[in-house]
């Protein structure tokens, strides 16, 4: 699995502490919602050409963990 960490900040100024990708107002939110309707890599990348496949990965891989976390919590 991806280390999201290098791709992914959380940062109370920016998108109202949302979960982001470094460098963007993008959130890994957005990224799940593009690709849950459809969008491809190639696609989301097309649209918005400041990320690549490694965040868009970093994305998938903190909602895995992020899932995970709550899984053991309960």
């Amino acid at each position: 699995m991806i280390d999201y960490k290098q791709y992914i900040t959380i940062n109370s100024e920016t998108r109202f502490g949302k979960p982001s990708i470094i460098g963007t107002r993008i959130t890994v939110f957005d990224v799940l919602n593009w690709l849950a309707n459809g969008m491809s890599f190639e696609d989301i990348i097309e649209d918005f050409p400041e990320l690549n496949e490694n965040q868009i990965r970093a994305c998938l891989s903190y909602a895995a963990d992020r899932e995970h976390k709550i899984q053991i919590a309960s």
